[in-house]
């Protein structure tokens, strides 16, 4: 049975996740979620992939605990989560983690995996682990690390507690909290702009932005490098062009640089 519900529409696919009965990250869904990862490697089509989940109360509950074990079935299974967590992460589209639920251990790293992380006030994120004896094991700990700096970091593994969307937003664990009212409306404004865009854009800023992270220096050079590259591009002139003739760089920039830029899209597209 699937597990995985995927509608694409406007560039941008949604992918519905219902394993019940609380949506653990069974072997089975990690090896549907895999292979449906896998297979956008070549997909020209879609520029973001929403991640949702059909339970009420659920986003992924965690790793299904079936497998935590010493066994060849069991260290197997662990070994493919892992896996999963880094295809996510490797993905050229934009991934968007949209969480009206709770989210905890694998579900919480499934979710840190993902590009953009968007959580409702029914949200809930914990890295748990330690109280059932294991380190986390999809880099809940390295993003940890990484996102709220040694002391927090160690505070919050130790103790396994959960934050709210609002907590896990100031804490950067999710990208921002948006009211499950809003969310509907918020998704379709933010989205709409970023599938506008090519999937080279969506590449472009994510390699520039995961080498900054891991070398400042590496991620300004591969910065230079694309800005020169892409001001040698017609598209680039073109846009410029049209750009300064309907007020770029004079003070209509100042109150309506979005009129400008509606103009010179409006411009272009004839």
């Amino acid at each position: 049975m699937n597990k995985l519900s995927i509608t694409t529409e406007n560039h941008i696919t949604t992918v519905s996740i219902n394993n019940p009965p609380v949506n653990v990250l069974t072997i089975d869904l990690i090896n549907e979620i895999n292979a449906f990862v896998l297979s956008l490697k070549d997909n020209r089509d879609t520029k973001i992939v929403v991640f949702k989940s059909l339970h009420e109360q659920f986003f992924l509950a965690h790793l299904d605990l079936n497998v935590i074990n010493g066994t060849q079935g069991g260290q197997a299974a662990s070994i493919e989560f892992n896996h999963m967590i880094a295809n996510i992460k490797a993905m050229k589209q934009l991934s968007v983690a949209v969480v009206d639920g709770v989210a905890r251990g694998g579900g919480n790293e499934f979710v840190m995996a993902c590009d953009l992380a968007y959580g409702t006030e029914n949200a809930a994120f914990a890295q748990p682990e330690v109280h059932v004896n294991i380190p986390t094991g999809g880099q809940g700990a390295v993003q940890f690390a990484r996102r709220l700096g040694k002391g927090k970091a160690l505070q919050a593994l130790l103790l396994g507690n959960d934050f709210t969307a609002p907590q896990a937003e100031a804490l950067n664990i999710i990208t921002q909290f948006v009211a499950k009212a809003e969310l509907e409306s918020f998704l379709a404004q933010t989205l709409a702009v970023i599938a506008s865009l090519e999937v080279r854009d969506i590449v472009m800023y994510k390699e520039i932005i995961n080498s900054s992270i891991i070398d400042e220096q590496a991620g300004a050079e591969l910065e230079l490098r694309y800005f020169l590259e892409r001001a040698k591009e017609q598209k680039t002139q073109a846009i410029i062009s049209a750009f300064l003739k309907h007020g770029g760089q004079t003070e209509r920039e100042a109150q309506d640089i979005q009129g400008i830029f509606a103009d010179t899209t409006a411009e272009l597209a004839n």
